[in-house]
């Protein structure tokens, strides 16, 4: 039986694919990777597509929004585990 994951040929196919939608219609430093972390650690995260026809229109039906506030989230997350010396340099710190 074949994983239809983000390890998939066709499924990386799609992907390439809607990644240049999103990124010619509003989002141009949107990366394949971000698209591929949405999909690992939301959309698929409880499980994975049963067939081909069902991971691309998952991938194509992706919204930019989706990923955005995936981003942001994450961002939130990682940002939360750095001290404020992390950040010093943004602020003008040393």
């Amino acid at each position: 039986m074949e994983v239809f994951d983000v390890s998939n040929m066709y499924v990386q196919l799609a992907m390439v694919i809607k990644i240049q939608q999103l990124q010619r219609e509003s989002l141009s430093s949107l990366t394949y990777k971000n698209l591929e972390d949405y999909l690992s650690h939301v959309l698929w995260k409880s499980s994975l597509p049963g067939s081909l026809h069902e991971a691309a229109d998952q991938i194509l039906s992706v919204k930019g929004e989706q990923i955005v506030r995936f981003l942001t989230s994450q961002a939130i997350k990682e940002g939360s585990r750095d001290g404020l010396d992390d950040f010093s340099d943004l602020i003008g710190g040393k």
